[in-house]
């Protein structure tokens, strides 16, 4: 036990002994500067030197551009970022190929190498001919049509008045992409849709605009009521461009879209109600 008590009293005498570290001129080898130290000092100032570096170079990292050449950093917005710079650059793709075919016109009809359209001369009598064989009905075609005007002639069941749903033809409100989708268990009665910004808001059917007007939640809103029951609703819009009362067509623009942001609550907004339900945009229109 003395033993012991004697090698840790060695080793606390040896840990506190302190060195004195001087600094002479050569030429005087008179002493300018000196200071006391002892293992255990020198291994504090090691330490917090240490800390204080490391602290120091996570706050440069993560408070500068450095952060995004680390490996497995992600920014929560890449998602959004992805998806409007895809559509900007099929956009610009698209362009790009409209321009190409253009510019191949223009040389081609400078260079003169466009060819005049030609038509190959056919005797007119005998397309006549052709035309009156094709349009004549035959016996058996003659003897049906017969038989069924003679049977159908009373019937007036044939007629039909109702219109049809499923010739309706919904055009889409815009070229965007669906970031959220129609669910009543969630109450959300519709879809939002990332669009390019400033986009043409069109209305998906013909009808008139009963509601055209500013609110805190939805921004600029419209509502426009069609036929047969159906009502559509475009919110969160920049600017409106029909007022209530006003007739619009299928296809036409009625609003300006929003200004793209990473905040979901601000992306384009648009509900399909049918006799006062919220129906399923996507099972109407065809994105």
């Amino acid at each position: 036990m003395k033993k012991k008590d004697s090698r840790f009293s060695r080793f606390i005498q040896k840990v506190r002994f302190k060195y004195r570290v001087s600094i002479l001129n050569e030429n005087t080898l008179i002493e300018s500067w000196h200071v006391r130290l002892s293992r255990f000092s020198v291994f504090l100032y090691v330490s917090v030197f240490t800390v204080i570096t490391f602290v120091l170079l996570t706050l440069l990292i993560l408070n500068t551009p450095i952060r995004y050449y680390l490996p497995g950093y992600e920014d929560s917005g890449n998602r959004i970022q992805i998806i409007k710079e895809s559509m900007r650059a099929d956009s610009l793709q698209r362009q790009m190929n409209l321009q190409a075919v253009y510019l191949d016109v223009v040389k081609s009809v400078i260079m003169g190498e466009l060819h005049i359209d030609s038509i190959v001369s056919s005797d007119s009598l005998d397309q006549v001919s052709k035309m009156k064989d094709l349009i004549e009905k035959s016996k058996r075609e003659k003897e049906f049509c017969e038989k069924f005007e003679e049977k159908e002639k009373f019937n007036l069941l044939v007629i039909n008045t109702k219109i049809d749903e499923d010739s309706y033809v919904f055009f889409r409100p815009n070229r965007g992409t669906i970031s959220s989708r129609f669910n009543l268990q969630e109450q959300q009665y519709g879809i939002r849709m990332l669009t390019t910004p400033n986009e043409n808001i069109l209305s998906i059917f013909a009808g008139t605009v009963i509601y055209a007007a500013y609110t805190i939640e939805s921004e600029w809103a419209i509502i426009v009521q069609h036929e047969n029951n159906y009502l559509s609703i475009y919110k969160n819009n920049a600017r409106l461009l029909r007022k209530a009362g006003d007739t619009v067509k299928a296809g036409e623009t009625i609003a300006i879209g929003p200004n793209i942001t990473n905040n979901t609550a601000e992306q384009f907004y648009f509900e399909l109600w049918k006799d006062g339900h919220a129906v399923n945009p996507e099972e109407y229109i065809i994105f």
